[in-house]
């Protein structure tokens, strides 16, 4: 499974952002973004599902993947593109229930986590956080671009990074060995959503 291109994840998180989670994920297609996770947990199950396809009505035009930050069987009912698990989640279950097709990915903050993976079972790993975050403030210890290194050397599966990331120093996380970058509250805070998304997918072209 090849990641969506630009490897660019826009995670959402509501209780951040300033506009509707479906308008900031259309600013961010019109932009360049290829890949939305919906994160919003605290939601009913029935609410994610039609959140995730009211994004998904937005993607698809754009060729762009929505992933459910969440249960594989909810993702399913979604008819999301993927689904991704947190760390120690159950990646052969979450396989087995959305095919071959699907994209599974799933949250590490350690090498020891990133060594076992198998790649024929998860298609990427988020790690993070890389550096301290506004969205999760004490979230942490941040990994830094020497513990990501770390991650990046064992993992058999392409790592994104997570936490603090902009258009300043994405470069750094990928020189560091990502293969890509997870982005949220600096995209969900923005006046101008699209600006944030072409700045990063800038710098990401521009590596």
């Amino acid at each position: 499974m090849r990641l969506p291109d630009p490897p660019l994840l826009l995670v959402t998180d509501r209780r951040q952002a300033r506009r509707a989670l479906a308008e900031i994920a259309e600013a961010a297609f019109a932009a360049g973004c290829r890949w939305v996770s919906v994160r919003e947990k605290d939601l009913s199950v029935a609410e994610q599902i039609a959140l995730v396809g009211e994004i998904m009505e937005r993607a698809h035009p754009w060729g762009a993947s929505v992933s459910l930050h969440g249960d594989p069987n909810d993702a399913q009912e979604a008819e999301a593109d993927g689904v991704h698990l947190p760390a120690a989640g159950n990646v052969p279950a979450a396989r087995a229930v959305l095919g071959p097709a699907a994209l599974v990915g799933l949250s590490i903050h350690t090498p020891e986590e990133a060594r076992g993976l198998n790649p024929a079972l998860v298609d990427y790993v988020i790690a993070g956080p890389l550096f301290e975050s506004a969205s999760k403030p004490g979230h942490g210890p941040a990994l830094g671009l020497e513990g990501l290194k770390e991650i990046v050397a064992v993992s058999p599966v392409p790592v994104i990074a997570i936490g603090g990331i902009n258009a300043a120093n994405a470069a750094a996380a990928l020189e560091a060995g990502a293969a890509g970058i997870a982005v949220m509250g600096g995209v969900m805070r923005a006046a101008d959503p699209g600006e944030e998304i072409r700045a990063l997918v800038s710098a990401l072209r521009r590596h």
